[in-house]
């Protein structure tokens, strides 16, 4: 994390800042819990200079974009009180595609705009920090920033029927850049808006935009009928880490969700299925991208925490048979989490090139993976 800090201009003020929204919202998780183990103030504050440099840098237009100031459109005493209300950018070195420029699936990679699913782990990680703080203002920006993608990533067909969500957004929400939905988003949505919403409840924040009724709704709305069985270990981490918010929410919220939660859990145990037949950790450095294989780290250790939480709370869960089995079959892949961690921990799996060309994500993610509760845990 030091050596993160100092790469991407945090702590250096002769770099110029290099913000990007999925990595920096991993890193708050990750000072959160330094601050947990140690108690030392200096890691607290370097949360919070987090996000006030994201805010500033990913809140705002960028230097090569003829627009200035607060993506949101507000003046900057009103943009510096709300921040997050226009969104956040994704923090690519490119800027986004035009509204009449033709859409290059390659290109689109590296170009900016907004995703829906970075945005929901930057308010995850915003509330995480307004828990640790008790400070309401944290998750006030997380409300701001739900509210304000919602309302520009979801729309209703043609034909009617649940609202979809585009993909991907152009950098001040007016138009679409991907049209198609992420597999994931709904489901994402639903559990940190439940979360965000849990949060000012506890918080005793009076003000209107803690709620988010409405949203909840139709996230639900776009869930039903969802498969969420993926192959891909960034998302079945996900979909563990996902589940682990949720059981955390049903003890601490009694939101009755047992059902998703085994689908949930369910989903999961049939994607490490497909990973694990596809052997692709016996595949050297160069062939594999340590980030997303580090996502499926982190969320196994979720396995474990849920089956602690289910035990210690069994009043919480309706069908606590279910879940034990659901989670016993998933405990089979635990040791995936030591294989991906010592892997990635060898000095010489470091020099590859696939961990230099991504060397932020990657070392901060290790860290999550390392010490997971700043993330994982709802303090």
């Amino acid at each position: 994390m030091t050596g993160f800090a100092e790469r991407t201009g945090l702590t250096s003020p002769a770099r110029p800042p290099r913000r990007y929204l999925w990595t920096d919202a991993f890193a708050l998780c990750n000072y959160l819990e330094l601050f947990r183990q140690t108690g030392k103030e200096q890691y607290q504050q370097g949360a919070k200079r987090l996000v006030s440099q994201v805010h500033r840098v990913l809140g705002r237009h960028r230097e090569d974009d003829s627009r200035r100031g607060w993506i949101s459109g507000l003046d900057e005493e009103e943009g510096e009180l709300h921040p997050t209300q226009g969104g956040l950018g994704i923090g690519k070195e490119m800027n986004e595609r035009g509204p009449d420029e033709p859409c290059d699936d390659h290109l689109e990679w590296e170009r900016d705009g907004q995703y829906f699913h970075y945005l929901t782990k930057w308010m995850h990680a915003l509330d995480c920090l307004a828990r640790v703080n008790i400070d309401p203002v944290y998750n006030r920006w997380a409300l701001e920033l739900a509210k304000s993608a919602h309302a520009r990533f979801t729309y209703t067909p043609w034909g009617g029927g649940p609202k979809r969500m585009y993909w991907k957004m152009s950098i001040d929400l007016s138009y679409p850049l991907v049209a198609s939905m992420g597999q994931h988003d709904p489901l994402d949505g639903l559990i940190t808006y439940q979360q965000l919403q849990a949060t000012a409840v506890k918080l005793a924040d009076p003000h209107p935009e803690s709620f988010l009724g409405t949203e909840i709704t139709e996230m639900t709305a776009m869930c039903e009928g969802m498969t969420w069985t993926t192959d891909d270990p960034l998302g079945i981490g996900g979909l563990l880490s996902d589940a682990c918010r949720l059981a955390q929410l049903m003890i601490s919220t009694n939101l009755r969700e047992s059902d998703r939660l085994v689908s949930l859990l369910r989903d999961a145990e049939l994607g490490l299925e497909a990973f694990v037949r596809s052997r692709p950790l016996n595949a050297s450095a160069d062939y594999r991208l340590a980030f997303r294989e580090l996502g499926l780290s982190i969320g196994l250790h979720a396995i474990v925490k849920m089956q602690r939480a289910i035990e210690q709370h069994p009043e919480n869960f309706s069908n606590q048979n279910e879940l034990h089995a659901r989670l016993s079959g998933l405990a089979r892949f635990l040791p995936l989490n030591e294989l991906i961690e010592r892997f990635w921990l060898a000095m010489d799996n470091q020099q590859s090139n696939s961990w230099t060309g991504h060397r932020d994500i990657n070392t901060v993610m290790l860290a999550t993976s390392l010490a997971p509760d700043g993330y994982m845990v709802l303090q």
